[in-house]
């Protein structure tokens, strides 16, 4: 089933990326410059760490990796998957987590 998924958000992604990033296509991936381009999640790990780490640098690279859209996209799979973990971790529900983790009262 994630493999369906990784295989339609591949399609969606290169249709959205600038021409000069399109490649030769090899096992239904597209290669830019002999390499496997970068996929919405690992932008997001990468602008997410950047941006704990204040390295606008970082920042700007991987934003550039996938279009706007994408990014958020990933940002905000990559904040539900770590509020699941965490409350799996704590024992706790996700609202009670991310509450938590928002500084928010307990509701």
């Amino acid at each position: 089933m994630f493999d369906a998924v990784r295989k339609v958000w591949a399609g969606l992604l290169g249709a959205t990326r600038a021409p000069s990033r399109q490649g030769r296509e090899e096992d239904g991936e597209v290669k830019v410059g002999g390499k496997r381009p970068h996929n919405i999640f690992e932008a997001a790990a990468a602008y997410v760490s950047a941006s704990i780490e204040d390295d606008q640098d970082r920042i700007d690279e991987a934003s550039g990796w996938v279009s706007p859209e994408a990014l958020s996209f990933g940002v905000n799979e990559l904040a539900c998957r770590a509020v699941l973990a965490l409350a799996r971790e704590r024992d706790e529900s996700p609202r009670t987590v991310a509450r938590a983790l928002l500084g928010l009262p307990a509701a």
